[in-house]
């Protein structure tokens, strides 16, 4: 991923509804590992229901705002991430919805996924020991996630 600039996270939010960005937390970004991202997701520590992915997309950022679920899923069961399709208890995976991109959403329209609850999806398809995850398996889930993120952000921008 490319690096973001604070003032890139800023402007790319295609979904944002008023209030949604009166006080956007912005991560350490100086911290963060480009290199090993897809998107940067983020939870607000102040709102802790609503978060944030940005990513780039046709070489722009693209930024959602989401809002997750109050509960979770019920646990002591598996569930799957249906971006980084990594299985893990489920009371790791929350539904997510975003509004939808201009009229559509200012109108209450929203689309709904089961996304890891920390968002850092990006993290986790690289967690495990070299040998269970050679670079060919990361750099394939890393695409596959890209491509997750990617037709996310398309259906919450289609305004029909």
């Amino acid at each position: 991923m490319k690096p973001l600039t604070e003032t890139d996270i800023r402007e790319s939010f295609v979904n944002a509804l008023p209030g949604d960005l009166d006080r956007l937390p912005i991560p350490g970004l100086h911290e963060m590992l480009w290199d090993d991202r897809e998107f940067l997701g983020w939870r607000d520590p102040q709102a802790h229901q609503r978060g944030y992915i940005v990513h780039w997309m046709d070489d722009r950022p693209v930024g959602l705002v989401v809002r997750s679920a109050g509960s979770s899923l019920r646990p002591g069961i598996a569930a799957m991430c249906s971006l980084c399709q990594s299985p893990q208890p489920a009371t790791q995976v929350r539904l997510f919805t975003a509004p939808k991109a201009g009229d559509a959403g200012a109108n209450g329209d929203t689309i709904g996924t089961y996304i890891c609850e920390d968002l850092a999806c990006s993290l986790l398809i690289r967690v495990a020991p070299p040998h269970l995850n050679p670079p060919e398996q990361i750099e394939r889930r890393a695409s596959g996630l890209a491509e997750r993120v990617r037709g996310f952000t398309t259906n919450v921008m289609k305004t029909a």
